[in-house]
């Protein structure tokens, strides 16, 4: 198999990983959702799961990613449906997206950013491992 590195040149740092309750940005544990595009790497108040995306958090991304090909959303651990209202604010903005699971939305930011592609992402957690 031919393996391939990738190289990040951009201001836009790469996510270097993702566990139970956030992201590796930039060799920083980030707690919680987070937001990366052009403008910075933040963290994003949106709910823990799909079904707490609201017009806050809708309002939150809008205003964060600025001029972009495309967002990513990742939903957690798995691909889920967005709330209507929130599918419909990102819609009426203009802003292209596309919803997938935060593994799947972690690796493809990273490709899209060797291509340097102007991408963005909005990313919720894996949930939190639970102990017995």
């Amino acid at each position: 198999m031919k393996m391939i590195e990738l190289s990040f040149e951009g201001a836009q740092p790469p996510i270097d990983g993702y566990a139970p309750g956030g992201f590796r940005v930039a060799g920083q544990f980030i707690e919680g959702a987070v937001l990366l595009s052009a403008r910075g790497v933040q963290h994003w108040s949106a709910g823990p799961a799909p079904a707490g995306l609201d017009m806050a958090a809708a309002e939150a991304v809008i205003s964060a990613v600025g001029d972009v090909d495309v967002l990513l959303l990742g939903t957690g651990a798995e691909i889920a449906p967005l709330p209507s209202g929130f599918r419909e604010a990102l819609t009426k903005s203009g802003l292209r997206f596309d919803v997938m699971g935060a593994p799947a939305a972690c690796r493809t930011y990273n490709v899209l950013l060797t291509e340097d592609r102007r991408i963005a992402a909005a990313l919720l957690p894996l949930p939190a491992a639970s102990g017995a």
